[in-house]
This record gives structure tokens, C-alpha cells and sequence, in this order.
């Protein structure tokens, strides 16, 4: 759920209505700014008016990348959406080109956030080499991943090979 809250979007992250003896009911919120990322905690009363702001999602596959910008297609008019870097977030080190991502677009038509895919399938580009002999423990080394991003992967992971990766994370699941 979005709220505007002392002028700012937020996103609530969780909330816990609290009702004490014989004091006045409250709502204990922890809520995440949309612009800076910040987390705050706050509480309210019971019953006080807090503005919703009224969302929808919408299918968008990249395009492309330039120095500053994100490009998208929306999926059902395929309009062409150009967005900020700093809009889109670090999220996209997931998503390769023609990948579909999830717009998040508020009633007025701005677009607040861009969710990618919980889960990727990326082909490995490079990896390191593990020094023989090592295997005692689960070691685990870096690799680079086609989009650039790199992760901590098991010994037997060469090049060539396609993993699956959890967005949320950046941690290897296991081989695709």
C-alpha cells in the first residue's frame, strides 16, 4: 500500500494497531520513502485520515540503456517510456534487454518504481578460478553474469553456464 504521508510517498512495509487500557487506539507504522529510500517508523492515531494513493501495474519490457536513461515499451499500447536512472533503481543489473519488468504507475500517470522479476536466468561471462585443493569447505567464488552483475557462486560454476538468481538477494539458487 502507498500513503502520502507529511507531504511524501511512502510505501508501508508493515503496521500494527495497538490499543493500550485505557488509553486512545494508535497505528505503529514502518514506512519507506519512495524518493530516498529511507525508512522511518511513526505511529498515529486510530481512525486518522492518511491519504491512499491509488496505483496500478502495468507489463513494460527494456529496451535499452543510454548514459542517463532506462528506455521501456509498455506491453499494451507500446508506447515507448523513457525513465531516470535514478527512478529505476540498482534493480536493473538483473534485467537483460527484451525482459519484461513491472511498472508501478500512480493515477496521475507518473511512474514510481519499476519491480523486476523475483527470479533470473543469466548466462555466466566470466569466472573465477578456484585454487586446487580448496573443496573442504563449500567454496564459493565470484562470477560475472552477462548483464555485469557479479555473485558469489559455487566452485563447479564455469563460463558458458546459466544460472538462476534470486532479484531479491543477489544470491545464486542454483543452475537452469
Amino acid at each position: 500500500m502507498l500513503i502520502r504521508y507529511n507531504g511524501q510517498i511512502f510505501r508501508v512495509v508493515e503496521y500494527q494497531h495497538i490499543a493500550p487500557g485505557n488509553w486512545r487506539a494508535m497505528v505503529r507504522m514502518k514506512l519507506k520513502n519512495f524518493e530516498t529510500g529511507k525508512v522511518i517508523e511513526d505511529r498515529v492515531r486510530a481512525g486518522s485520515d492518511i491519504e491512499v494513493i491509488t496505483t496500478e501495474t502495468r507489463e513494460a519490457t527494456y529496451l535499452y540503456k543510454d548514459a542517463n536513461n532506462y528506455y521501456f515499451m509498455d506491453n499494451t499500447d507500446y508506447e515507448q517510456i523513457m525513465l531516470p536512472a535514478d527512478i529505476v533503481g540498482d534493480e536493473m543489473i538483473w534485467v537483460k534487454e527484451n525482459d519484461n519488468v513491472t511498472l508501478l504507475v500512480q493515477d496521475t500517470g507518473k511512474i514510481l518504481d519499476v519491480e523486476v522479476p523475483t527470479f533470473v536466468t543469466l548466462k555466466v561471462v566470466q569466472a573465477d578460478n578456484v585454487v586446487r585443493g580448496d573443496t573442504a569447505n563449500n567454496v564459493s567464488k565470484n562470477v560475472t553474469l552477462e548483464t555485469g552483475a557479479m555473485v558469489q557462486a559455487p566452485a563447479f560454476i564455469k563460463e558458458g553456464d546459466t544460472l538462476k538468481i534470486d532479484t531479491r538477494t543477489g544470491q545464486y539458487l542454483e543452475r537452469a
